[in-house]
């Protein structure tokens, strides 16, 4: 899914290069005065940047919302090794006790065999 979106904001983007380019062609060959020429081209560097911050803006929620997204994932998975960790503390420890009283068993056995 997060390739697809990629795809998607690759493929935004580059409509909105061929935008721009497109308008700036237009606007250079139309047959109108330099000084009118002029005031359309800052107009649409005026709308192009708005719609940049626009884009930006997005871009840098999405990444902000991943990388929410993997600090989560990192914690369940820290409290998950924790968990785990302490389970085979505890069946460790318990297959220890469970030797120690078995060999204080044999030991005593022995000990009544030996007399």
């Amino acid at each position: 899914m997060d390739e697809r979106n990629d795809d998607v904001m690759t493929g935004a983007l580059l409509v909105l290069v061929g935008a721009i380019l497109g308008a700036g062609a237009a606007l250079l060959f139309a047959p109108q005065s330099g000084r009118k020429t002029r005031k359309d081209l800052a107009r649409h560097a005026r709308k192009t940047s708005k719609m940049a911050e626009s884009v930006a803006g997005e871009v840098v929620g999405s990444v902000a919302g991943m990388a929410d997204a993997v600090e989560e994932m990192a914690e369940e998975f820290l409290e998950k090794g924790k968990d785990i960790s302490k389970e085979s503390r505890d069946a460790v420890l318990a297959a220890l006790s469970e030797g120690q009283d078995r060999l204080g068993r044999q030991r005593d056995r022995l000990a009544k065999l030996l007399g």
